[in-house]
C-alpha cells in the first residue's frame, strides 16, 4: 500500500513538509529563493501565467489531488498560504468523500 505522506527529495533529503516541497519546487524552476509565504507569485513576478501551470501539474502529481478548471484561481494557487488552504481543503474532500 502506497503512504499517503507526500515525499519529495531534494538533494537526495527527502522533504515531508509541503510549503518546503512547494519552495523547493520554486526554487529549481523559476530561480526564486526569496519570497514570503504571503507574495502574490503572478504580482510579483515569481511565477508568470505559464509557470503557473507547471505549478498546477506539481501539486496535482505531488499531492495527489486533481485540479479543476473552475479551481484554477489566485484565492486558490497564488501564494504558499493560499495553497496551503487549498491543498488541504482538497485533501480533506477526497478523505469525506
Amino acid at each position: 500500500m502506497a503512504s499517503t505522506t507526500t515525499r519529495l527529495r531534494v538533494d537526495g533529503e527527502v522533504v515531508r513538509d509541503w510549503q518546503e516541497q512547494i519552495r523547493c519546487f520554486i526554487s529549481e524552476n523559476f530561480f526564486v529563493d526569496d519570497f514570503s509565504d504571503q507574495d502574490s507569485f503572478l504580482q510579483t513576478g515569481i511565477i508568470d501565467s505559464n509557470g503557473m501551470m507547471l505549478l498546477v501539474v506539481f501539486i496535482e502529481e505531488e499531492f495527489s489531488i486533481k485540479i479543476e478548471d473552475t479551481e484554477l484561481l489566485p484565492e486558490n494557487l497564488d501564494s504558499l498560504n493560499n495553497l496551503g488552504r487549498f491543498i488541504e481543503r482538497k485533501r480533506r474532500g477526497r478523505r469525506s468523500g
